[in-house]
């Protein structure tokens, strides 16, 4: 065994003396130890529940013939933090993750890993760490919350509560009724209801077949979810008797295969910063052009919130994940050829899985569109690239041009917004966000939501070099590449210039000429970094462009 450097033989006899100490009993020490990564804490909602999920894994290592060892992860709820200086340490957590449980796993020699996270950036930062580690390894992730209700009965979430904000400032709603969206937006434990950042990356741990069937939609409060749990936990002692390591599973063919199921389920735009970041520990390159092509092969199948109406609880109640990826078999879209941590291939998996309820997950032949929920626009805006969640835009903004409203920051950005300064066929450009301009590239989910609350969502765009939460719809266009702070074109964007967007045909265009974009850039200065101390100083020192997934040098 691994741990038997820490546990086995007369030169281990100090490392035992510290195991005893902890309690472990020789017995326990002749099994396999289990690294449990669990990150429980107490101010992200998602992450409350997980104390119970860890000590059902555990039950399961126990109950296969392991010695389960736990040990925490950090978590940011990107809800909590959003739209203020706090959402600048969201995104770069992710390698803070994977940095501290690599080391963990690696100080103590565990012999393989159940990891517990759940929501946005704890997903990949595990998933990197797992592919970096290279040790047995499974996902079961705390779950999504249920959807709430109104008064009147309708069902609500988090993203129609910040579009209630929006609404607030347009006039369109008081006080009163912000308060009634602020008691039942959220009301279980839970990743956030929609197909968000988190339930669209736990999804993909089922389709990259880093987990078991269900983690990415039962629903938190469900006991099936500490069922989940318990045979995750058994099924890491399988996967640490065959040998079957992360790098075995997460093979080029299966990041394709979990780009599939992106498309098809409409997932958040983030998944184009963690899938390359995922792949890139794993020795594989995944490039924005390689999503274009995907997307243009696959199918648009669900149209879950903030797209539609209908939630995680419902997908799960559809068939789930699997549901989706028999969908796509049926036009031959997946390698099934793919081993899994179940121990067997994609198309063993999916044997006898069926879609139960075609109104939620269309049929391959009646798709809502025949191209995927997410595409990559180029252009002289974009030269590298930027994302739009395609499947969120309303049909009158795939194609769309207007003046520029440029501003250097979010901030800057919502207090016009709030203020009613945005008009109708503006192009609202937010830059200086990026992963080393803001530094930490900050989703815009306040910005986006006040658009979208004024009712502005089918008038107006917005352009980021920073990123979206998996909450926002509208024509919202992020991740430019290169940003601003890198001497990206959008960095030379002034206000009024015409900028035209055509999601169709992947392009994105600053109606200015080469000649005078390359006066501006002569004279262009590079602002003073925003922060220069601390991890985000040195987050943006290391940090690579969004196209490149935003990985650390």
């Amino acid at each position: 065994m691994r741990s038997d450097v820490v546990k086995s033989g007369i030169p281990a006899a100090p490392n035992r003396s510290l195991l005893y100490a902890l309690g472990y009993t020789k017995e326990e020490l002749e099994r396999p130890l289990i690294g449990v990564v669990c990150s429980y804490n107490e101010i992200v909602p998602g992450h409350m529940n997980l104390d119970k999920i860890a000590e059902a894994v555990k039950a399961g290592v126990r109950a296969a013939g392991g010695t389960p060892v736990e040990f925490p992860a950090i978590a940011v709820c990107d809800g909590i933090a959003m739209g203020h200086v706090g959402m600048k340490y969201s995104l770069v957590t992710r390698d803070l993750i994977a940095d501290s449980t690599e080391a963990m796993a690696m100080a103590h020699q565990f012999d393989g890993l159940v990891m517990i996270p759940n929501c946005d950036k704890n997903v990949p930062g595990l998933l990197m760490a797992a592919a970096r580690v290279n040790v047995p390894a499974i996902f079961v992730s705390g779950g999504p919350m249920l959807a709430g209700r109104l008064n009147d009965g309708r069902r609500t979430c988090l993203s129609h509560m910040f579009e209630a904000v929006g609404a607030y400032y347009a006039g369109k709603l008081d006080a009163d009724g912000v308060e009634e969206y602020e008691n039942n937006a959220c009301p279980t434990c839970g990743s956030c209801s929609g197909m968000y950042t988190a339930n669209s990356m736990n999804c993909l741990t089922e389709a990259i077949g880093m987990a078991l069937r269900g983690n990415g939609t039962i629903p938190a409060v469900y006991s099936a979810r500490l069922r989940l749990a318990k045979h995750a936990g058994m099924k890491i002692m399988e996967l640490v008797e065959k040998n079957i390591r992360p790098r075995d599973i997460m093979t080029a063919a299966a990041f394709h295969n979990a780009e599939t199921v992106d498309m098809a389920l409409g997932c958040s735009t983030n998944t184009m910063l963690h899938l390359p970041a995922i792949a890139h520990e794993c020795g594989i390159e995944l490039s924005f052009d390689m999503a274009n092509e995907i997307s243009e092969r696959t199918p648009n199948l669900c149209h879950l919130a903030p797209a539609g109406d209908t939630y995680m609880e419902d997908l799960d109640r559809s068939g789930g994940v699997y549901a989706v990826m028999a969908e796509l078999c049926k036009a031959d879209l997946l390698d099934t050829s793919c081993l899994t941590c179940t121990g067997r291939t994609v198309a063993e998996n999916l044997e006898g899985v069926a879609n139960r309820d075609e109104t939620l997950i269309r049929p391959i032949e009646n798709p809502y569109s025949k191209t995927g929920g997410i595409a990559v626009l180029k252009g002289n805006l974009a030269p590298d690239g930027c994302v739009v969640k395609q499947s969120a835009v309303a049909p009158e903004m795939m194609v769309h041009e207007g003046p520029a409203r440029v501003f250097d920051s979010e901030e800057e950005a919502i207090e016009a917004i709030y203020a009613g300064k945005i008009a109708a066929g503006d192009v609202v450009v937010i830059r200086y966000e990026g992963p080393r301009g803001g530094p930490g590239m900050r989703e815009m989910l306040n910005p986006t939501s006040a658009i979208a609350g004024m009712g502005l969502d089918k008038d107006v765009a917005l352009i980021t070099d920073g990123r979206f939460s998996g909450a926002t719809r509208g024509a919202s266009i992020g991740h430019v590449s290169p940003e601003a702070a890198s001497g990206g074109p959008i960095g030379l964007v002034e206000e009024g210039d015409r900028i035209a967007i055509d999601i169709p045909a992947h392009t994105i265009t600053l109606k200015v000429s080469d000649e005078e974009l390359a006066r501006r850039k002569a004279a262009w200065v590079c602002p003073e970094p925003k922060i220069k101390t601390g991890y985000l100083a040195r987050y943006a020192r290391m940090v690579s462009s969004a196209d490149r997934g935003a990985v650390l040098g």
